[in-house]
């Protein structure tokens, strides 16, 4: 019988926490699930679901990318910059913070799969390295419309309807950023669950001799998986800086907390018990709906990491006691 239940709570744990608090919410705001505040949740998660991808992408080939958050704050102001500062066309300005996600990824990937350097230390000096480059680059400023220059000249560009309709217009009525996510989670599925590649990264995480002597080129899909990690959270920086319409510094500082809670979350839906999309985004939605409910319940702002951080260790907690159970 306990055997049961707690295969029963590691299945659908997540999704029956999800539906409660909804519930709850609910009873208590009569606005709670209103179609406007759903879509406020939804697109409110959209940045955390582009770099819980990557991350999720750098579990599956049981590595760990900590430097996510810095990749989407040098991607946001590169994306502002760019419009800002050198008013260049729209199509470099979603260019170049994709590319500089994958050169960090692939900066990441040497280090780990060259130098042989522990992932978590690896990305944790990126993303030290990363956080100076952006503070650098901007001296410290952000970056916004008709930003004044310290030598009293006034910046000569401005962010593009264009570029501001990605992360604050509607398609049929649907926000954009909610549209991009969908896709995202959807794209990045079928490729792990119907391609080789997708599988390759399983079976590389699993267990990388039986992958190398299968035939598998360990070291070139983990470096992939860390470019892939890079990219999404290039993405994400786009999303960021369209979204708020300015380049904000340590803009994906806060992001990396609640990356990592989406893809431990992640573990448990539906019993999957390994890094997957679904899992990843249902975690993301865990997360988004407490937010958005504290808030409206008027909860100070400064309590909510205390939220996130006791969402991780119990997603942490009912993963491992799990996984645990089942090597037993």
């Amino acid at each position: 019988m306990k055997e049961k239940s707690l295969d029963f709570s590691f299945k659908y744990g997540a999704l029956f926490v999800i539906a409660l608090v909804v519930i709850v919410f609910s009873i208590i705001n009569e606005n709670f699930m209103t179609y406007d505040n759903i879509a406020d949740i939804l697109r409110s998660i959209s940045i955390v679901t582009f770099v819980a991808i990557g991350v999720t992408l750098s579990q599956i080939v049981d590595g760990f990318d900590l430097s996510v958050g810095s990749t989407v704050s040098l991607s946001t102001v590169a994306a502002a910059a760019l419009m800002v500062w050198y008013e260049q066309p729209l199509i470099l300005v979603l260019i170049v913070p994709i590319v500089i996600g994958a050169l960090i990824g692939l900066l990441n990937a040497l280090l780990i799969v060259k130098i042989r350097i522990p992932d978590l230390l690896a990305t944790l000096a990126i993303m030290y390295m990363i956080g100076g480059v952006q503070k650098t680059f901007t001296k410290g400023f952000s970056i916004y419309n008709n930003m004044r220059f310290q030598d009293g000249t006034v910046a000569p560009g401005k962010f593009s309807p264009e570029f501001l309709w990605i992360g604050q217009g509607k398609l049929l009525g649907v926000p954009v950023p909610v549209i991009l996510m969908i896709v995202a989670v959807i794209a990045v599925h079928v490729f792990l669950t119907y391609t080789r590649w997708g599988r390759q990264l399983y079976i590389t995480g699993g267990n990388r001799e039986a992958a190398r002597l299968s035939g598998i080129s360990v070291n070139k899909i983990r470096l992939a998986a860390y470019v892939l990690s890079g990219v999404f959270a290039g993405l994400a920086g786009i999303l960021y800086a369209s979204r708020v319409g300015s380049g904000q510094i340590d803009a994906g500082a806060p992001l990396l907390m609640e990356a990592v809670a989406s893809v431990f979350v992640g573990y448990s839906v539906l019993g999957a018990g390994k890094p997957n999309v679904i899992g990843t985004f249902f975690g993301a939605v865990l997360i988004g709906v407490l937010l958005n409910g504290l808030t409206m319940l008027n909860v100070p702002y400064f309590g909510f990491d205390i939220i996130k951080g006791g969402v991780l260790v119990l997603a942490l907690a009912i993963t491992f006691v799990h996984l645990n159970r089942r090597k037993a």
